[in-house]
């Protein structure tokens, strides 16, 4: 217990030392006219967009990049003293957290609502969806035929027993989806999906999404649930993959989706800046290079896909208010606790 103390107060320390010194960077790092982004997206991904933005309207950005808890954390250290203006993730469960830390301020959505649907945006106007993810079954096509597919419930059958493959449940992308499953079905229903999940598991859950993908190709297992771009980073690296996408749940709410977004930081010293360049992510052209970029779907459903992204056909998605997911993500953690889902 002592040494649980000490361990505790040095990590204490070091953050705080940590976070001391990010507060003195961001303070001598910036000139007073740049917009600065705080995001867990790659840079590679997101700074062509950026640049683009600087061209036409002469604004500079500056991209910091970390992991979304961290720069979340870091947000709360730096409070008020803050250069960042705005602060870009992943996963709404990210965005909701964000919003409920309080650092997010309303944005002026009067541009943006015509262009994002409400069910990729929060309904008090924190944030809002940039690119879409859906969240779906893979499975090997020499070792599953696709009628054998039908939901993520449905993998919890015996039928799958010791043919499953899932990527941990501490990843926000399986919290997300299982908040969500618990709003479409139910908490008692959900926990038994969760049961046969972990009874039918081939191996433990994976670290990736790609380790599942990689599993299933090795034979390791036959089906399991993986964000799209994922899939599509596999067939860039091996187009013959016999492994194929199944759209979960079309014959009831949907398949999964969830957001990249962003929102405008409380503490903001470049606000008018700010909401221009969130205006600007989602206009046609941007959105067409927001959601080709990392093999995702524009948020504006308007937009055509990447080719590769229409190559995997048409789906019908789950239309629940993705803050909804972040409601529910406590939920999610402890059912999937309760279901022995590591």
């Amino acid at each position: 217990m002592k040494k649980r103390s000490l361990k505790h107060a040095f990590a204490t320390t070091l953050f705080s030392i940590a976070s001391l010194a990010m507060l003195g960077t961001s303070q001598l790092a910036y000139a007073d006219d740049e917009l600065v982004v705080y995001s867990s997206r790659k840079e590679h991904l997101i700074k062509p967009l950026f640049d683009q933005f600087t061209k036409e309207t002469g604004i500079p950005v500056t991209l910091q990049t970390g992991k979304a808890n961290a720069l979340i954390e870091r947000l709360k250290a730096e409070g008020e003293r803050t250069q960042a203006d705005i602060f870009m993730t992943v996963d709404a469960g990210n965005l909701w957290y964000a919003a409920q830390q309080g650092l997010f301020q309303p944005m002026n959505v009067d541009r943006i609502q015509a262009k994002i649907p409400a069910h990729l945006r929060d309904p008090d106007n924190l944030w809002t969806g940039l690119s879409v993810r859906a969240r779906t079954i893979v499975y090997h096509s020499e070792r599953v035929q696709p009628s054998e597919l039908s939901s993520y419930e449905a993998l919890a059958n015996n039928a799958w027993h010791g043919k499953l493959c899932l990527r941990t449940s501490k990843k926000v992308y399986n919290k997300s989806l299982v908040a969500a499953m618990i709003d479409h079905d139910g908490a008692t229903k959900t926990e038994q999906v969760l049961t046969g999940w972990v009874s039918n598991l081939a191996a433990k859950p994976q670290a990736k999404d790609s380790q599942v993908l990689k599993a299933i190709e090795a034979g390791q297992c036959d089906v399991g649930i993986v964000n799209t771009y994922y899939y599509g980073r596999m067939q860039d690296k091996n187009p013959q993959t016999k492994i194929k996408l199944f759209w979960a749940n079309q014959n009831s709410y949907g398949t999964h989706i969830n957001v990249s977004g962003a929102g405008i930081l409380k503490h903001a010293q470049h606000r008018e800046a700010a909401q221009k360049l969130l205006n600007w992510l989602t206009s046609d052209t941007a959105q067409k290079q927001f959601g080709g970029a990392n093999k995702e779907y524009p948020a504006n459903p308007k937009i055509p896909l990447d080719p590769q992204v229409a190559s995997w056909g048409s789906f019908k998605a789950d239309d629940l208010n993705l803050a909804i997911v972040g409601k529910r993500q406590a939920e999610a953690v402890k059912l999937m606790q309760k279901a022995n889902y590591k």
